[in-house]
């Protein structure tokens, strides 16, 4: 849904100010996506498509395509053989991988994960855009910016802290091209991977009641998943954005109040909701256990979580998409109002 930073000094190293030019020039060699098929790589697979790509999905289970510039390869991320097989030939390979929520499976196979994708990019010599959240923060007062210090207060954030420091190191050391592509939560997946999509556009769709994890008196943000695709498709054009922590474009935060009486007046429904606090996720983890690895994570939910893609922003003269835009979008498409 849902460590040391004087270890990551060196980031600024690589932080280009000014405003980047897009290479115009059409990219022939292949966009290789590994981890195919979840919501962030399908809305990346649509930018790749419109932009004439050629393009090779890589998973374990089988993606359908009937577009002729795009291919599907099965192969395991754990196994670095299969990997090297089917990312044979990439240009840009985006790392778009999603684990089962369960902190063990984070600790036992990210490390490798990374490690295998870190040999790929030495391989093939091809640029690597990781997809990544903001777990390794931790709890900030104050907005969340790419030269945010890693102070994680969680497991899976220390482990998303040492996957980043790891992949940040050897750009350093110029053994790899890695751009870190950070977003916030997300909404408008063509899954019910978000929150927000699933207790609340969802919910006030079906004229039901919506819920809201933890304080709505507090501000959150969110990332509309097609700001991101968009997004991860310009920095993938964009060589000299490499070796850099980018923020996905991202509205302004607002309250969870704000958020739930927007949607209800764009599903012309009452503004109605249930808070659930952290002694009910617990409660329902006893039962669920992609719940219960969502307790740990609940500081997101009842401190403000204001995450800030101005960097983005200027770089690529990318405005946000409002929120009431979404919202109104995906109630037309993906969340269809009921009668």
């Amino acid at each position: 849904m849902l460590n040391n930073p004087e270890s990551l000094s060196f980031v600024n190293v690589f932080i280009v100010p000014c405003r980047i030019t897009l290479n115009q020039s059409k990219n022939k060699d292949m966009h290789t996506l590994l981890g195919a098929g979840g919501p962030i790589a399908n809305a990346l697979t649509k930018e790749l498509i419109h932009a004439n790509e050629t393009i090779r999905l890589v998973s374990r289970k089988p993606v359908a395509t009937n577009t002729p510039k795009v291919s599907w390869v099965k192969a395991d991320l754990l196994n670095e053989a299969e990997l090297f097989a089917a990312a044979e030939g990439s240009k840009v390979i985006y790392l778009c991988a999603g684990l089962v929520y369960d902190i063990k499976i984070w600790q036992q196979q990210w490390p490798v994960i990374i490690k295998n994708v870190i040999n790929l990019i030495k391989h093939t010599g091809a640029r690597l855009i990781f997809f990544d959240n903001v777990y390794m923060y931790g709890l900030v007062n104050g907005p969340m910016t790419e030269d945010t210090p890693y102070r994680p207060c969680s497991l899976k954030g220390e482990v998303r802290a040492k996957i980043a420091e790891q992949l940040m190191n050897e750009a350093k050391m110029g053994q790899i091209n890695v751009t870190i592509a950070r977003a916030a939560d997300f909404y408008g997946a063509d899954s019910m991977n978000s929150f927000f999509d699933m207790m609340v556009l969802d919910k006030f769709a079906k004229k039901e009641k919506a819920q809201w994890i933890g304080n709505p008196d507090t501000l959150h943000s969110f990332t509309y998943i097609e700001d991101a695709a968009k997004a991860l498709f310009l920095l993938g054009q964009t060589p000299d954005s490499g070796n850099q922590i980018w923020h996905l474009p991202t509205a302004a935060p607002m309250k969870g109040k704000a958020f739930i009486e927007m949607a209800a007046k764009i599903y012309e429904t009452k503004p109605q909701y249930l808070a659930i606090n952290k002694l009910m996720l617990r409660l329902v983890g006893l039962f669920k256990k992609v719940v219960a690895g969502t307790v740990e994570m609940y500081y997101q939910y009842d401190h403000d979580y204001h995450f800030d893609s101005t960097k983005f922003e200027k770089a690529f003269n990318f405005k946000p998409t409002p929120y009431d835009d979404g919202i109104l979008k995906l109630s037309k498409t993906m969340y269809k109002k009921q009668n």
